[in-house]
């Protein structure tokens, strides 16, 4: 028989909308599922777990991560995509141990269960070699934290530096011969080891599952994503790929196929349900009509897209079209940390930018993409994202004797305007507490975040040496963004920057 618990005497956000329950309740937990909601006061049931003073809420789903950057915290600033995101993919990989991967890994997952995530995307570059140790190393981290985890090692099979135009008009020859003798997995075995990934830790089966991750339409050949498609729609598995991220993104499909991407992606019948485009910030009032036909997503990561002045998003136009919105915060390298409580915050401000203060966008709109959107995104909005009978319990719980909920008027509106992660006070994941009383319960925080400075201070004259040696790229790379920001795109395109 499954093991019961009792969460007895919170305040909880209950139903996909959320709604602030009538007085305490008492939520009991059979197993990994929510057995029952009651008003509080009847005898509980099994293991008794006092959630007094608490508010509790659906776990938070963190769309985009990328783990690989971990090591790279804070080393970058004011500098765009373009620019930056070479320094994070070394020409030559920093050879590391499959503890080093495995620490990196969480550097991320800790942070991201303290700021209330139960469930973490995570687009994790293994390029240009597969190490099957560094993989399993991924999915091990996870399991040990306890968190539900999508892992979707970065498929493509384009070189990276050829992901941009006007590559050999702009980069020397010598260096362009250099970068083109770098050996790549074929696309055969990319697929092979995806397909094999996704039997292994299929996502309708483990707490730990596979995603399928093509990086983005200009990082693989058409052939290539025709194939992922074909093998996520094969295997039952939800899809994630960065688009539209940036101007220059949008210029590129201009360049390469005579319309946006998102047209190309369309046209190529890439776009299906429970498919997230990651970013999609640069986007047209005829592309927001082929995401909601398509039933796609839009994976909003407001913090990363401000770090490197990529823009705004258009939520507001989206939601009104009826596209599905998640949240992500993103890799550790563009943005400093996986905290869901800065996403969760930014987004329910920013976009009151745009249009009449009737049609801003709020913090129940953030709440909704970070929880109902998120788990909708993945496949999963029956059994994730709210606080209902049925549903796994993934949950949430935040200190309400603290400062951002003093005094309680609404807890949505505090949740997401006032508070930070010091309030998150409590986490439980398919039924198991894997956070309490702001602690984690199944590994030794303290020890690790010792071993992660030690094992630091042994890679940072590495990657220091890997970045300089990426100074080569450079001026290849500012020019060809220079002649990218000097081709007009569509004056439909919604303006995702003041300068746009």
């Amino acid at each position: 028989m499954p093991t019961k618990k009792t969460l007895v005497g919170a305040i909880a956000l209950l139903g996909e909308q959320a709604s602030p329950s009538d007085g305490p309740v008492d939520i009991v937990i059979e197993g990994r599922l929510i057995h029952a909601i009651r008003p509080s006061g009847m005898p509980p049931e099994g293991t008794v777990i006092d959630m007094r003073g608490r508010l509790i809420t659906a776990g938070l789903i963190n769309g985009h991560h990328h783990s690989h950057e971990g090591y790279y915290k804070g080393r970058k600033d004011n500098m765009p995509l373009e620019l930056w995101m070479n320094y994070v993919r070394p020409l030559k990989p920093i050879e590391l141990t499959a503890r080093e991967v495995y620490l990196r890994t969480m550097i991320g997952a800790m942070e991201a269960v303290h700021s209330g995530t139960t469930t973490l995307c995570d687009d994790t570059n293994v390029a240009p070699r597969i190490n099957q140790e560094h993989v399993d190393a991924v999915f091990q981290a996870y399991e040990d934290l306890g968190i539900r985890a999508y892992v979707g090692p970065t498929l493509f099979d384009r070189p990276f530096f050829r992901a941009v135009p006007f590559v050999d008009e702009e980069f020397p020859q010598d260096l362009l011969a250099e970068l083109d003798g770098t050996p790549m997995f074929s696309s055969a075995d990319l697929l092979a080891f995806a397909r094999k990934t996704a039997r292994d830790h299929h996502p309708k089966e483990k707490r730990v599952g596979y995603i399928a991750a093509p990086s983005a339409p200009q990082r693989c050949t058409e052939p290539f994503l025709k194939d992922v498609r074909r093998m996520a729609d094969d295997m039952d598995l939800p899809v994630m790929m960065h688009v539209q991220e940036t101007r220059m993104q949008v210029v590129t499909g201009q360049l390469w196929h005579g319309s946006t991407m998102v047209e190309y992606l369309d046209r190529i019948g890439f776009m299906k349900p429970h498919t997230a485009f990651i970013h999609a910030v640069w986007l047209t009032p005829r592309e927001i009509e082929i995401l909601a036909r398509t039933g796609v997503s839009v994976q909003h990561n407001p913090t990363s897209n401000l770090k490197v002045g990529s823009g705004l998003a258009p939520i507001r136009a989206l939601i009104d079209g009826g596209v599905n919105v998640s949240m992500g915060t993103d890799g550790c390298g563009s943005i400093e940390g996986t905290d869901m409580q800065n996403a969760l915050y930014l987004a329910g401000l920013l976009h009151k930018l745009r249009g009449d203060y009737t049609g801003w966008v709020g913090a129940t709109d953030s709440f909704r993409f970070a929880t109902m959107g998120g788990a909708k995104a993945l496949g999963r909005e029956k059994e994730l994202g709210a606080i209902e009978e049925g549903r796994i319990a993934d949950l949430t719980a935040y200190d309400l004797h603290s400062l951002p909920f003093t005094p309680l008027n609404n807890p949505v509106h505090q949740l997401v305007c006032a508070a930070c992660r010091h309030e998150v006070d409590f986490v439980m994941v398919d039924g198991e507490v894997i956070l309490q009383h702001g602690k984690l319960t199944r590994v030794d925080e303290d020890k690790l975040i010792d071993e992660i400075a030690a094992v630091h201070a042994r890679l940072e004259p590495l990657i220091t040496a890997s970045e300089n040696d990426v100074e080569r790229l450079r001026p290849a790379y500012e020019r060809i963004y220079r002649r990218c920001q000097a081709i007009d795109i569509s004056p439909e395109t919604f303006p995702a920057r003041f300068d746009r």
